[in-house]
């Protein structure tokens, strides 16, 4: 858990990431698969749906990475939509919400310290590794 909660210390203050980057990131790395640039760059609006309060990053990025390395895997499709219902099943119990809008009850202000939801990242990124380890 150390290496999570340096790595996304250094990719939220450091790079200015958002949490679906991070989540990305994290996982790439600690997973040994290469993404895509234009994989990065879709993520870039997913944090909240943009700051709207909807889905959060963190569910976003991890669905994004069980597509991605159960194609690497060779899993079927069948198999990569059961995993992601599983993964945002077990989110929901283990976090309370999918949504910005209740993990971030403060909703997003000019006002905001930057990386507000900086522990709640290491959590699910910790959450995400160890749902990707039993899943395979």
């Amino acid at each position: 858990m150390d290496y999570i909660n340096q790595r996304v210390h250094e990719l939220y203050w450091k790079n200015d990431y958002n949490c679906a980057r991070t989540m990305l990131f994290c996982l790439r790395e600690i997973f040994e698969v290469t993404l895509e640039k234009q994989t990065i760059i879709s993520a870039a609006g997913l944090h909240g749906a943009g700051g709207f309060r909807a889905q959060c990053g963190l569910v976003e990025g991890g669905l994004m990475f069980i597509g991605i390395y159960y194609h690497f895997l060779g899993r079927s499709e069948e198999e990569t939509v059961t995993a992601c219902y599983k993964f945002a099943d077990t989110f929901r119990k283990r976090f309370g919400s999918l949504t910005c809008y209740e993990l971030r009850p403060g909703g997003f202000t000019p006002n905001d310290p930057p990386h507000m939801c900086e522990e709640l990242t290491c959590q699910a990124v910790g959450f995400a590794c160890d749902f990707m380890k039993d899943a395979i």
